[in-house]
């Protein structure tokens, strides 16, 4: 027995039961969970494309250092501001490391 989703163009073939009747009862079942398998994947691809590319987070990818003794400095890895005042950029006022993350973004997508 073979069913097909006309929306989607799903098919759904079942031959595993002894009759005709059993295979149409169980083909109507599987239509159900193949949708929602596609269903799933169209989300996943959406959320990849929102998450942009992933990088490992392991040793030496790190983006921002902060030393905080014997002297104190927090330093952009990736695009080069530092900062003497470890303190303030703690308490969140990082607007110098957002600008030049915004420029350093500009520079890799027109050179990309």
């Amino acid at each position: 027995m073979r069913l097909t989703h006309l929306p989607t163009g799903v098919v759904v073939a079942c031959q595993n039961e002894r009759s005709q009747h059993q295979n149409k009862a169980r083909g109507h079942a599987d239509p159900a969970a193949k949708l929602f398998e596609l269903q799933i994947q169209e989300r996943e691809k959406q959320k990849a494309s929102i998450a942009g590319e992933k990088t490992d987070a392991g040793w030496g990818h790190q983006i921002r250092s902060y030393v905080l003794a014997p002297y104190q400095l927090v330093k952009d890895l990736r695009t080069g501001p530092r900062d003497r005042n470890v303190q303030a950029v703690l308490d969140g006022d990082i607007d110098d490391f957002i600008e030049s993350w915004l420029q350093w973004r500009r520079r890799e997508s027109t050179a990309g």
